[in-house]
């Protein structure tokens, strides 16, 4: 269950992040929302999370995941340039997240 709630709220680290950069500085009311009811379940389900797993590990997996997640929301939403390189390095960082899951 740990691990279920870890995933959980990586994708609810980018949710936060995506919706921090769309507040405009918290002047969009929506926006602003969104981030403090996902900055607050994301951070949650870390410390949920963090009870059974190890802190290291745990975090890793919650950083990698929103990273992952936001990078390709930019690709793929944002209008954000899709480099080669780049794809390889957040490939490389999925890989690095699943080898943690594995050798837990």
């Amino acid at each position: 269950m740990s691990w279920f709630v870890l995933v959980l709220s990586g994708v609810l680290e980018a949710v936060w992040a995506v919706a921090l950069g769309r507040s405009d500085g918290f002047s969009r009311p929506a926006p602003s929302a969104v981030f403090v009811v996902a900055l607050t379940l994301s951070m949650g389900g870390l410390a949920y999370a963090m009870r059974e797993l190890p802190i290291g590990t745990a975090y890793a997996v919650w950083v990698g995941i929103g990273a992952a997640l936001t990078v390709g929301f930019g690709w793929f939403a944002g209008g954000d340039p899709v480099r080669p390189v780049e794809v390889l390095l957040v490939l490389g960082l999925v890989g690095c997240i699943i080898g943690l899951k594995l050798t837990h």
